[in-house]
């Protein structure tokens, strides 16, 4: 297959992402066989991309940066496309930034980290509401009543730390759908795909959540002993989270897109 080297390779990736998602988003199969089965093609290209292709250099951490570097945003976000079929941007994180807890209702999405390193902690949805079967146990600190109605049912279904040299991490409707992302060691960047996009007019508005401590779990040896097998033992397991404000320490700027241009 001859290759085209005279095509930016974020172009192809828009496009590509396009034509696959256009599909996608109206089928009502929205697992990762699905996902994978159409996005081979995809997949690979979004693998290969690298933070020069976007004409994005990879930043440092600031030595002394004091006040200044406090007051400016933990997360920016560099806007490349958006159709009715996906989105796609830059996330920029500081060292030591964090994107909270979040979810992305009815949307694949893929992840890929352009330089850094990051830590994304992904969950799933159990159930949107409570029934008198399942009754939420105590919680440390406890709950006010008006809050038992922000609960949610999730399993913590996997733990990983990616780099540039990294594929992508997938998300689907179903799977991985809320996820956190820490930056690790120094500042980082990542591809960021949404199909479709959020809508808060069309249901897809993004929610932020904290993972609750159950009560008989908040002793210190409970604590030290879950140190000691650490944090691949808490994959599978059922959790309780609790929709929750966007956090007040979190807020994202926005900066120019620097790379090739982009249209479908």
């Amino acid at each position: 297959m001859p290759r085209d080297n005279k095509t930016p390779l974020i172009q192809k990736i828009a496009r590509k992402a396009y034509s696959t998602f256009k599909d996608l988003n109206n089928s009502s199969n929205g697992d990762h066989k699905a996902l994978s089965d159409k996005n081979s093609e995809l997949i690979a290209l979004v693998t290969a991309v690298r933070a020069a292709d976007l004409k994005i250099a990879p930043r440092k951490t600031k030595a002394g940066s004091g006040a200044a570097e406090l007051q400016s945003p933990p997360v920016t976000y560099m806007h490349i496309c958006e159709t009715d079929a996906f989105s796609m941007g830059v996330f920029l994180l500081r060292t030591g930034a964090s994107i909270p807890l979040h979810d992305h209702p009815g949307m694949n999405g893929m992840l890929k980290v352009l330089y850094g390193k990051v830590s994304i902690r992904c969950f799933d949805k159990l159930e949107d509401s409570l029934t008198a079967k399942t009754p939420p146990p105590l919680f440390e600190p406890p709950l006010s009543p008006f809050q038992t109605g922000s609960l949610r049912r999730s399993v913590l279904r996997s733990i990983g730390e990616f780099s540039e040299e990294s594929g992508p991490c997938l998300l689907t409707p179903q799977q991985d759908n809320l996820h956190q992302i820490d930056a690790v060691e120094g500042p980082a960047a990542f591809l960021d795909i949404l199909a479709p996009p959020y809508d808060p007019d069309d249901g897809r508005d993004c929610h932020y959540y904290k993972v609750l401590r159950v009560a008989e779990e908040a002793g210190a040896d409970v604590k030290a002993n879950e140190e000691q097998q650490g944090e691949e033992k808490e994959k599978e397991k059922e959790m309780w989270l609790l929709e929750i404000p966007q956090p007040d320490d979190f807020w994202c700027g926005g900066e120019p897109y620097p790379g090739p241009p982009v249209s479908i």
